[in-house]
Order: C-alpha cells, then sequence, then structure tokens
C-alpha cells in the first residue's frame, strides 16, 4: 500500500509541474501531509503500551514452537502490531491487527532456536507500520528471561542401551489385561469404568458400550549416557539421539535414567521424567550459565 500511495504521489506532483494546475497543487499538498500523519499515527499506536512475556511450553532447537505475548494498551486503540524478541538469536513474529483499550490479547508466534541450550532474553520488539506501511516505528520493552532450549528431536542411529535393570512394573505377567499392548479382546463396559477405552464402532453395531482390553506390555528400565569427552558437533548428536531413544522408551512405557559427566539421573517414567531428561541434556555444556541464572 505504501509502495502505491507514493506512485500515485510522485504522478500527481510530476502532473503538477507540467501543467501549472493549482488544483493538482493542491491534492500533491494533502497527499504529502497525509505521509507526515501517518507517521505520528504510528508513532501514537505504540504509546500507553504494556507487553509481558507468557512464554512456552517447550523449545526444541530446529523445529518451530509457540511463544506467546500478552499485550494490552491503556486507553486508545492499536493497529497492526508486529511482536519480537530483540537481541536474540530466535526467529520468528507474531501479530495483532487491531488491540482495543483495556483488553490484553495474547500474541502466539511460531519461533526457531538455531541450538540446543539456555537462551537469554532481554526484552520484546513491538513494530507497527500502521496506517500506510511508509514508517515503521519500533519500541523495546525490557523482559530479562532464560529460554532453555532441548535438544533437536532427530533420528536415533544407534539403538537403545541394554536393559539396566529387568523386568519391573506391570511386566511379570504380560498376559494381564488393561494395559497398554496387543488387543486381547473386547467385553461390555462395567460401572463406574473409564469411557476412553470404548470401542465406539462396535458399540453401535451392538447397541450396548463395549470396552477394548489389552495386554499389558513389559516394562523394563534403561540407563541412557552421554560420555565424558565430547564437545561440538559430537556432543550435539549424543544429546540429539539421547533424546530420541528417551522418547521412545518413555513412550513405551519403560523406565528411563541418564547419566551425565557429573551428573546422574535416576530411573523414571512418563512425560516429567522426559522432561527432566530434556532439561539436563539442554544444560549439558552450559554448566556455568546454569549456576548464573540460579
Amino acid at each position: 500500500m505504501g509502495r502505491t500511495y507514493l506512485v500515485v504521489t510522485f504522478g500527481v506532483g510530476l502532473g503538477a509541474l507540467n501543467t501549472g494546475n493549482n488544483l493538482l497543487y493542491l491534492v500533491l499538498g494533502l497527499l504529502l501531509s497525509v505521509i507526515i500523519l501517518s507517521g505520528v499515527l504510528s508513532e501514537r499506536c505504540l504509546r500507553d503500551l504494556s507487553v509481558r512475556r507468557v512464554g512456552t511450553d517447550g523449545a526444541f532447537a530446529g523445529e518451530p514452537f509457540a511463544c506467546r505475548w500478552g499485550v494490552t494498551r491503556g486507553k486508545g486503540h492499536a493497529f497492526a502490531l508486529t511482536l519480537s524478541e530483540v537481541d536474540s538469536p530466535l526467529t520468528g513474529e507474531g501479530g495483532v491487527g487491531y488491540l482495543p483499550a483495556g483488553a490484553e490479547h495474547v500474541v502466539r508466534a511460531d519461533l526457531t532456536a538455531p541450538r540446543r541450550g539456555p537462551l537469554k532474553l532481554t526484552g520484546v520488539r513491538v513494530t507497527t507500520t500502521w496506517p500506510l506501511g511508509l514508517f515503521a516505528k519500533t519500541r523495546v520493552f525490557p523482559l530479562e528471561a532464560t529460554l532453555l532450549v532441548y535438544p533437536r528431536r532427530g533420528f536415533a542411529c544407534a539403538a537403545p542401551a541394554d536393559v539396566a535393570v529387568g523386568n519391573v512394573g506391570e511386566s511379570n505377567n504380560p498376559h494381564r489385561l488393561d494395559g497398554t499392548g496387543d488387543v486381547a479382546g473386547l467385553r461390555e463396559l462395567g460401572e463406574h469404568e473409564d469411557a476412553r477405552r470404548v470401542h465406539w464402532l462396535k458399540s453401535a453395531s451392538v447397541g450396548k458400550l463395549l470396552k477394548v482390553e489389552r495386554e499389558r506390555e513389559e516394562r523394563r528400565t534403561f540407563f541412557l549416557d552421554v560420555p565424558s569427552g565430547l564437545a561440538g558437533d559430537a556432543l550435539e548428536r549424543r544429546c540429539e539421539e539421547v533424546a530420541e531413544q528417551a522418547h521412545r522408551l518413555i513412550e513405551a512405557g519403560h523406565e528411563v535414567g541418564l547419566e551425565l559427566p557429573g551428573h546422574r539421573l535416576r530411573p523414571g517414567a512418563g512425560s516429567g521424567q522426559e522432561r527432566a531428561i530434556l532439561r539436563a541434556l539442554a544444560w549439558l555444556g552450559f554448566e556455568d550459565q546454569r549456576e548464573e541464572a540460579a
């Protein structure tokens, strides 16, 4: 829109100079005044703004992740705001077309981090080019924080390590039902039983609720490790491999522990254990920054 407006203004100015028509001079003056006014309006859009960083659920290196900011305007209206992290290797930005007064608007952006480890965030940049796109007015809101970027979830070339501990949990009788393994059969859903395992297609065909029974799978304990002495690309590849193996094993219901140089994580299962392993891998090699952050 801005380029079109400039072309029209230039054309009117050229016509006024060639013809000497007073009306064209009047139109040219009006067009130039609107250009100056657009700069003032852009500046007003950034007044009375407050921004807070909502954060993210989890950031993986090389993968887009959702980041959110909350932006509020005390009075008046704002248009065409673009938000991004300032002085950061994170790429991507989010935007809001219209921001009314008094209501917080949560802006979501898909950001990408180039590497694993902690990233220090210093502030949020808010930019607008409203109304004509001729001026880009920017305001920076200081908001310091540390974003911990997990290893990239890539392909694990090596198979998981040997089982460190024998069968545990529900493994002693893999043929017991109500597990997470292969389908063992269907039976009528009992009173107060979980309806999430109802086979809705079969239930509709026979006219009553049927529950899917599955065999219990073996749960074993694995220890993954990152050897000492690794650095650079070799360390990154090993962290990515361990992250992928941990995800695969925990998804299968096994317990996974982690052995790092100077740090050991006890075996555990579930999403909480996977998140603990990812945090430990993300801080590996950045221990000095971890002490500063603490």
